[in-house]
């Protein structure tokens, strides 16, 4: 039993496409990355790595026929650990999103569950793709419930100031009054659950354009270890051109990297806005600089993935069909990026951004399928 084999059976290049659901998550609410941000990642890299260990188990028989040097069917790795290691990861990400509070870890245990519904049961039916896409898109929302979840208070004290789909808190140069710390002690309210509601419901887009790349890689993974479908490429490669577009479709609002601009008083509000009015296609460089971004966030996530599928498409052996989808599986880190910055937070996009050198020197180590 060695690092090697484990890094193989964890697949261990693929875990810089995690951190990104979690950000990506955090940005479609308006908050800025938090403690509970990071419970979200360290649950999701938890679920992750149980996930890629428990498909080894269960593959393992069909592994010995089609990739005899995987761990397991190698003599590397026993069956038994393998097991182990996903009921251990498992726990052990659902004990971190408990800490981040109860809306996150009822997501975490819903990604749990889909997880391993895929590996055990749902994997070689049709159903397969979208409990892949399931995964990826609850993964995002446990980001998006976590972030700002101790700050979620379930009544409006004296001096607060409630904000769509967001926890009130209080006012900037008060104090959090008498009603804040009752609020607290309370415990969840009919508050606490809209805010969380509103949370998700602000993340459910970059959800479904995920578990939507998600879905189309997934259909061409089941054609990795034999070949020969040139229709799932092209399938693939026709949702990547449809979600790259969507993308930059969306709106870069104002995230949560910093104030929003104090508005000019009366008298001097004439000279700005009627020249905005006058060149209405003017913009400004704080509003041209997120879009340029975004523009360059998405062709890198289309060029990522497209270059791959065209190659499986016209020849679509084991080999090639592979890369395609381990090019997938690489276009998610700028697919994140991506739609952090069209939320609004281009910090957390260019940090998600990082970590693609990083995921492509691993992947040449290690092979993220």
């Amino acid at each position: 039993m060695t690092v090697r084999a484990w890094a193989e059976l964890l697949r261990v290049s693929a875990l810089f496409t995690v951190p990104g659901d979690a950000l990506a998550g955090a940005a479609a609410t308006g908050r800025r990355p938090d403690r509970g941000t990071a419970l979200a990642v360290g649950a999701s890299l938890c679920l992750y790595e149980a996930g890629m260990a428990l498909n080894d188990w269960a593959d393992r028989d069909e592994d010995a026929v089609d990739r005899p040097h995987r761990p397991i069917p190698s003599g590397r790795i026993a069956p038994g650990a393998a097991l182990a290691a996903a009921g251990a990861l498992t726990a052990a990400g659902l004990g971190l999103a408990a800490r981040a509070g109860g809306p996150a870890l009822a997501v975490a245990t819903g990604l749990a569950a889909t997880v391993w519904a895929y590996d055990l049961r749902l994997k070689h039916t049709p159903a397969g793709p979208a409990a892949m896409a399931a995964a990826r898109g609850l993964d995002l929302l446990l980001g998006a419930t976590a972030t700002g979840a101790a700050k979620t208070t379930t009544r409006r004290g004296p001096g607060t100031s409630p904000g769509p789909g967001l926890a009130s808190g209080p006012r900037q140069g008060q104090g959090p009054g008498p009603g804040a710390a009752s609020a607290s002690a309370a415990g969840p309210g009919p508050g606490a659950a809209e805010a969380v509601r509103g949370r998700v419901r602000g993340a459910l887009p970059a959800a479904g354009l995920l578990g939507a790349h998600t879905y189309a890689v997934t259909a061409v993974s089941r054609h990795e270890a034999q070949g020969g479908s040139t229709a799932a490429p092209l399938a693939a490669l026709a949702a990547v051109t449809a979600l790259g577009a969507a993308t930059l479709r969306g709106r870069c609002g104002r995230g949560p990297e910093g104030p929003a601009p104090a508005a000019a008083p009366p008298a001097e509000r004439g000279g700005a806005a009627e020249a905005l009015r006058s060149h209405p296609t003017r913009a400004t460089p704080a509003s041209t600089t997120p879009r340029l971004l975004l523009t360059a966030l998405t062709g890198t996530y289309v060029r990522t993935a497209a270059g791959p599928l065209v190659h499986a498409a016209l020849n679509p052996s084991p080999p090639l069909t592979q890369r395609a989808v381990g090019g997938g599986i690489r276009a998610m880190i700028p697919l994140q990026a991506a739609l952090a910055t069209r939320a609004g937070a281009a910090g957390s996009g260019l940090a998600v951004m990082a970590l693609a050198p990083l995921a492509r020197t691993l992947a040449r180590k290690v092979s993220p399928t």
